[in-house]
């Protein structure tokens, strides 16, 4: 847990929260690390602001910033479904979210609907790509626990599809043990935005500054710094 002190909008300290999703959030060292990380430290270091972060189950993150004042999670993707449940600042990540397969799979998805009829897709069901799909009416979603488990199912061939964005592929797939070569993409099925999230009571003068704040590093080219550092080639949302 990481604490900042100083004068800021918030008469409490922010509680935030954040998860293990390498490389944009992590525990190393028994500290938060990641690209979201350094982000929201440095607004924190220009606002003078006091909050700690914390890196815990992405459950307990979520519904924690639904229900408590102060309190923010990051990296969330801005979703139709969660729009209205949060405030938002951001973007800080843009990823594109496909169906993946084990290489030579002989599987091809051209549209959701294909995607219907390829058999089980495994996601956690804790994603936000869960929710859009859910919503969109696919029958054979499998929720799982988490993304290891999903990877893991996928090695050992106990689901043919799983669902990932490029932005993390790499470490999500060396949760069950493959490589970026060992999968092939079937089939991109959402561009998204990743932001801060804070739970709905928070201050609107808060939110701005953050905001305002997040802006001015995108224009003086720190936020590339950090951005490029952690996702190299990578692109950067506007």
């Amino acid at each position: 847990m990481l604490c900042y002190a100083g004068l800021g909008l918030a008469a409490e300290p922010l509680q935030l929260y954040t998860e293990e999703y390498p490389p944009l959030n992590f525990s190393q060292a028994g500290k938060p690390a990641g690209l979201g990380v350094e982000v929201v430290e440095e607004i924190l270091r220009r606002t003078g602001q006091q909050a700690s972060i914390e890196v815990v189950p992405w459950a307990r993150g979520y519904q924690a910033t639904l229900s408590q004042p102060n309190t923010g999670l990051f990296v969330a993707m801005r979703t139709e479904e969660r729009e209205q449940l949060f405030k938002w600042v951001g973007p800080i990540i843009v990823g594109v979210t496909s169906f993946y397969a084990l290489k030579g799979s002989g599987l091809t998805i051209a549209s959701l609907e294909d995607a219907r009829k390829v058999g089980t897709i495994a996601v956690p069901r804790q994603w936000y790509s869960y929710q859009t799909l859910e919503a969109k009416g696919l029958p054979n979603l499998y929720g799982v626990i988490g993304p290891k488990q999903m990877m893991t199912m996928l090695h050992h061939r106990r689901v043919p599809v799983v669902v990932a964005d490029n932005v993390t592929l790499e470490s999500l797939l060396a949760l069950g043990d493959l490589k970026p070569t060992d999968v092939e993409p079937l089939y991109s099925f959402l561009r998204s935005y990743a932001y801060i999230a804070f739970s709905p009571s928070t201050d609107d003068a808060l939110i701005a500054q953050w905001q305002t704040t997040l802006d001015a590093m995108k224009a003086d080219g720190s936020f590339a710094a950090i951005y490029q550092r952690w996702l190299p080639g990578q692109e950067m949302p506007d």
